[in-house]
């Protein structure tokens, strides 16, 4: 027998979890309450929920895969950058990142386009690809993810980093050494995403 609409006219049944699907996970919690946040009109039990929603996002779970990401912090930071320097080393000790640099220095379309495949692995890996269940928490202007941004900023930074102290560019040439860099980049930022994720 259904409950009925509540008292701030939502249906209990509504957030039921079919018990035919498979068993519901962190992620199946987090979305209900989400739904459930929105449709409230009262903003003491709006908040009262937000606090829920908070408590349960840093809920400790075993597993190393399946788990929810949300909050961001140090450590985040800390594991994005080994993974960018893990995946980054082979690109400083490799002489074909400065010929696709040189090649694509003079091809601004290209250069465009492998910064641009750059962040969109950044997010397919993060936000898309469902290595884990990664929540946007606190967004910087309510619209862009912190995650996304360190990782961006942790590969970006790594590459020009490595790439000046261990004289893979020269400056004198802007373009060129940009262009060098953009390519480390590349997997850089890949390794940054994946090294900020999988550890959970």
């Amino acid at each position: 027998m259904s409950e009925g609409p509540g008292r701030d006219g939502v249906d209990a049944d509504e957030f039921d979890h079919d018990a035919s699907d498979e068993p519901p996970t962190m992620g199946d919690l987090l979305d209900e309450l989400d739904d459930y946040h929105d449709s409230l009109a009262d903003p003491q039990r709006r908040e009262r929920i937000q606090d829920i929603i908070e408590t349960a996002q840093d809920v400790e779970e075993p597993a190393v895969f399946g788990r929810t990401i949300a909050v961001f912090d140090r450590g985040d930071i800390a594991e994005g950058l080994l993974g960018s320097v893990l995946f980054g080393v082979p690109m400083m000790v490799e002489g074909g990142t400065q010929e696709v640099g040189a090649f694509i220095a003079t091809n601004p379309a290209y250069l465009a386009g492998t910064i641009g495949f750059a962040l969109s692995m950044a997010v397919g890996i993060l936000y898309v690809a469902d290595f884990q269940d990664v929540r946007i928490h606190k967004p910087i202007f309510g619209l862009i993810p912190r995650r996304l941004v360190s990782v961006v900023g942790v590969a970006a930074l790594t590459s020009v980093a490595l790439s000046t102290a261990w004289g893979r560019v020269d400056w004198a040439d802007p373009m060129l050494a940009f262009s060098t860099c953009a390519v480390a980049f590349v997997p850089m930022v890949i390794g940054a995403a994946l090294g900020d994720i999988l550890p959970g």
